[in-house]
């Protein structure tokens, strides 16, 4: 029995380098329990909040299933002024995995602001919902802009917004709004998929398999550490689609 259990060890050990990580991996990714936070039914345990209106309140009824996809929709919009949306999950977070798959379609409603076409996002570590004020635009966020070609030239997903919120970039406090990542340009309707790993005040985007940024130092523009707080999408003028949004949680 001991000489069987050395040559079965001593197989092992003469697998290529490869095939071992492979196992590993394999091992690693039966162990991650992803949470789905969409049920591609309907919007159980999210809550819409659009600026000019009342937590709670879909205005337009943006917000739709159809056809098994959460759907920023904009067919009930004659024009858009001022009305910023965002769709907030139920459970504040801190340390963790979100990825999800999406696409841009059609046109941009009416009177939408340049900069908002083919523009969606992931507002991390946001403010609760219940304390943003009724004509607030944005809440208290990172914001992970996923961003949509236009047609020609580079427009790469993935930048970062900071309302609200400052972090450190490439070492240096970085104080400016907007960063452009260098992620990649994906022009037309197709998906695409991405992640972002969050540890606290560490943040990691990831798109397509292929790391684009990190930054850390993630804090309130008083300077506050941000740790954690609340996940939302947008529904900033263009219409959006998601197959899957994912959640895996992480130990500190």
């Amino acid at each position: 029995m001991l000489k069987i259990i050395a040559i079965a060890a001593l197989s092992f050990s003469l697998l290529p380098a490869d095939q071992h990580s492979d196992q590993k991996e394999s091992s690693k990714v039966a162990e991650e329990k992803w949470i789905p936070l969409f049920n591609g039914k309907d919007l159980t345990g999210w809550t819409p909040k659009f600026s000019g209106s009342e937590l709670g309140e879909n205005y337009k009824n943006t917000f739709i299933v159809k056809d098994g996809l959460l759907t920023i929709d904009y067919s009930n919009w004659e024009k858009f002024n001022k009305e910023f949306g965002h769709l907030f999950w139920k459970t504040p977070y801190s340390h963790y995995k979100i990825r999800a798959t999406y696409r841009f379609i059609g046109e941009q409603v009416k009177d939408g602001p340049g900069w908002a076409t083919r523009n969606n996002g992931f507002m991390l570590h946001c403010q609760d919902p219940k304390t943003i004020e009724k004509d607030q635009d944005f809440p208290t966020s990172i914001e992970v802009q996923l961003l949509g070609g236009l047609g020609k030239g580079e427009r790469g997903t993935l930048n970062i917004c900071t309302p609200g919120t400052q972090l450190h970039w490439q070492g240096e406090l970085n104080t400016k709004h907007v960063i452009k990542t260098g992620g990649p340009t994906t022009h037309g309707d197709e998906w695409v998929s991405v992640e972002i790993e969050v540890r606290g005040d560490k943040f990691k985007h990831i798109a397509k398999g292929k790391t684009v940024c990190e930054y850390d130092h993630v804090q309130l523009d008083d300077g506050s550490p941000l740790t954690s707080g609340y996940i939302a999408i947008q529904a900033e003028t263009s219409p959006t689609q998601f197959k899957s949004i994912e959640l895996l949680p992480l130990k500190k």
